[in-house]
């Protein structure tokens, strides 16, 4: 009788590691992205510019608008970013800050 030998393919000791510190790498990376978004203001200029594409010329000015903004709101946040220009909103009337830091308007 002739017993067949059954050989099992065995991993090296730290694949298991390595694999489970790869994901956890790929899976911050991904959860980092939307900040990164968010820094460069794409995703501002892509709201306002489906808001001001849909207000003009309806529902395909919406869709091109946010395109167009996301894509000029990337270019001006990166260029920010390089020369580490501070993005301050401009305020549109004078007021004063109260004891909780909240900005009151004169008017």
């Amino acid at each position: 009788m002739n017993k067949a030998r059954i050989a099992a393919a065995s991993f090296p000791a730290g694949l298991p590691l390595r694999l489970l510190l790869a994901a956890a790498a790929i899976l911050l990376a991904l959860l980092s992205l939307p900040q990164a978004g968010h820094a460069q203001g794409i995703v501002r200029g892509a709201q306002e510019g489906s808001y001001e594409g849909n207000r003009i010329a309806g529902p395909v000015g919406g869709a091109v608008g946010g395109v167009v903004g996301a894509g000029v709101g990337g270019a001006v946040g990166a260029v920010e970013g390089v020369f580490g220009i501070p993005h301050r909103g401009h305020r549109r009337c004078r007021g004063y800050y109260d004891g909780y830091h909240r900005f009151h308007c004169y008017r």
